[in-house]
């Protein structure tokens, strides 16, 4: 019974190093949360004046009473467009809640983004962009129990835990930085890549004493590159490839969806999206949506094909993303680059 024990808590303080140190929060939709993925994304938006977004992931809830629930809001906009003939400035915001587990480990970050985006002749479009973070977590140590609390018939939480436990919350601040670089190779083709660093102040992170342990978080480094390529007048494909490493873990995501516009007039008002995604050595992502005059909402799900799927069934997560784009009202939107969106 002793073993049983300690392996569970082995397993509790390798969720909350992985936890702190190597999942971070991620979606697998990353593409409907731009935000997160590089701030240089900010305001990066063409044919539109802003854009409001939300996603919500369940995971793990076929193999847990308390799965991850990871929810997010975003939203960002163009200014000085009237004022610079070739560039624009993008600015935005996001806000990030994170729970999970016996404890209820809550992670829940806000940012403030900023991004400058300049014409590259008529082709190419150079955007950098920098974002600031806040960020919280803490747990409810009450609702744990640990190996020295068994007293041969039950835990019992008057037992003191001799944990090294000193904080049930900790906070700090984070820094991320990005470019992109799109190239609108020509009316049916149209290419992007970016790079970013997140975690770039290496802030401190820990529920146990910060003098004793190296307890800095490491520094985040994400890429993606995508297209989107028009088939013809009704079908678009977007290919996707999305890379990220921190520390000793890494995520590795590539797929993409094919579009059918089922509008009469073939404008795009009316769109539907299907495709799939594999996270390497993790799960499918099958993936459908709907986008109804510039307002998308997309669903997917993870089937588990690690060997996980021996204990979940292969059930993994689902997750929803909504997505408004708009322009500003009594305005006509000036389009200083070729469109993204056929």
């Amino acid at each position: 019974m002793s073993k049983y024990f300690k392996i569970l808590f082995f397993l509790f303080t390798t969720f909350v190093v992985q936890k702190s140190h190597a999942q971070d929060l991620h979606f697998s939709q990353y593409f409907n949360a731009p935000l997160l993925i590089n701030p240089a994304n900010t305001g990066f938006n063409p044919d539109f004046d802003y854009r409001v977004g939300g996603n919500y992931r369940n995971q793990w809830s076929s193999i847990s009473n308390n799965p991850y629930k990871t929810m997010s809001i975003w939203a960002d906009a163009q200014l000085f467009t009237e004022r610079f003939d070739e560039s624009w400035v993008g600015v935005g915001g996001a806000f990030l809640q994170d729970v999970a587990g016996s404890g209820n480990l809550t992670s829940t970050r806000a940012y403030a983004s900023i991004a400058y985006h300049q014409m590259l002749g008529y082709n190419g479009l150079l955007s950098a962009g920098f974002n600031i973070g806040f960020t919280q977590k803490r747990i409810d140590l009450s609702k744990l129990t640990f190996n020295n609390q068994w007293n041969g018939n039950f835990f019992d939480i008057s037992i003191p835990s001799n944990e090294p436990f000193v904080y049930s919350s900790t906070s700090y601040f984070n820094l991320q930085a990005g470019l992109n670089y799109a190239l609108f190779v020509n009316d049916n083709v149209y290419l992007s890549t970016g790079i970013s660093v997140s975690n770039i102040n290496k802030p401190n992170e820990s529920f146990f004493n910060k003098n004793n342990i190296n307890t800095k978080v490491n520094s985040r480094y994400t890429f993606f590159a995508d297209a989107t390529i028009r088939v013809n007048n009704v079908w678009i494909l977007n290919p996707n490839f999305y890379y990220s490493t921190i520390g000793t873990a890494k995520e590795i995501v590539l797929g993409g969806t094919l579009q059918r516009d089922l509008s009469a007039e073939n404008n795009g008002s009316l769109q539907f999206l299907l495709g799939g995604y594999y996270r390497l050595s993790d799960a499918m992502v099958p993936v459908i949506g709907f986008d109804v005059k510039n307002f998308k909402v997309t669903f997917s799900y993870d089937a588990t094909s690690s060997s996980l799927k021996n204990y979940n069934q292969s059930r993994g997560a689902y997750e929803v993303s909504i997505v408004k784009s708009g322009l500003y009202k009594g305005k006509d939107k000036n389009i200083k680059c070729p469109r993204v969106r056929f």
